[in-house]
């Protein structure tokens, strides 16, 4: 499980360039990412297996017939570590249940390398999300479930899809802070720490900001603040079962003596959780 750059080819180990070397076959998500990359290298004369979501599974069979045969073979996926977002775990499983050994050569991981330089003083690890599903309720629910959870959170987001999720996370997180990171390693890197609610103008107040892959920090709840926040969102839910939306956020402010805004925030995303 050989670790790719994410951007900088100078971030790639030289463990990786040696094992790269030394493999007989390698099995990466796009062969046309991984070419030029060995070509880079001076490594040539490789058969490439192409290994992604749609084929992991057949591709397993053909590896572990290779390994059985004695050759080693080397897992790469487009960039990063293989089997974090990207294909591999399967591979992984089946590998390891045919009785052979799997090998990490560590590398870069744009997950920690966000969460390196996002400042998150109050957090103690993260919980890695990825990518959102990319519509519908289960989008809903998933973005619900990372802006309830108190503890640091890692997603990565398309450009097509930044804006809407910029515009999600403002209207569920209010003032939580994130770190965004666009084009980690690469020449137009951008990091930036603001408040959730902050950050759909931030985008907008620059084209270029669109452009790029997303990893997104959403930094850890106070102790005291995920408390209240939980608090806040039982009893926000107890009265909108039996309220309209802005008589509920009303009695809430009056009940709890939280800020209203926030509260009306909170409680447009239960209720566009529960549908």
């Amino acid at each position: 499980m050989v670790a790719t750059p994410i951007g900088n080819l100078a971030d790639l180990s030289l463990r990786a360039i040696h094992v790269l070397g030394l493999a007989d076959a390698i099995a990466c998500e796009d062969t046309r990412h991984t070419a030029p990359l060995l070509r880079h290298l001076g490594i040539a004369g490789k058969a490439l297996l192409p290994v992604h979501e749609h084929n992991e599974r057949a591709a397993a069979e053909a590896v572990i017939a290779r390994l059985a045969a004695g050759e080693r073979v080397a897992l790469v996926s487009d960039a990063g570590t293989p089997a974090v977002s990207d294909p591999g775990a399967t591979l992984v499983a089946a590998v390891r249940a045919a009785g052979h050994r799997c090998i990490p050569i560590p590398g870069a991981s744009s997950a920690v390398a966000a969460v390196s330089v996002a400042g998150d003083r109050r957090g103690q690890g993260f919980r890695f999300v990825g990518f959102l599903p990319a519509r519908g309720g289960e989008r809903t629910q998933a973005l619900q479930a990372v802006a309830a959870a108190p503890e640091t959170s890692v997603l990565f987001e398309a450009p097509h899809r930044i804006e809407a999720l910029a515009a999600a996370l403002a209207a569920a997180c209010g003032t939580r802070e994130l770190t965004l990171c666009r084009e980690l390693t690469k020449q137009f890197e951008t990091v930036a720490t603001l408040s959730a609610r902050e950050l759909p103008a931030w985008l907008a107040a620059d084209p270029n900001r669109l452009r790029g892959e997303f990893v997104l920090v959403l930094h850890a709840l106070a102790e005291d603040t995920a408390g209240e926040a939980g608090a806040h969102d039982r009893t926000l839910a107890t009265l909108l079962a039996e309220l309209p939306l802005k008589q509920a956020v009303a009695l809430a402010a009056s009940l709890t003596g939280a800020p209203r805004n926030a509260l009306y925030e909170r409680a447009l995303a239960l209720k566009n959780a529960g549908g």
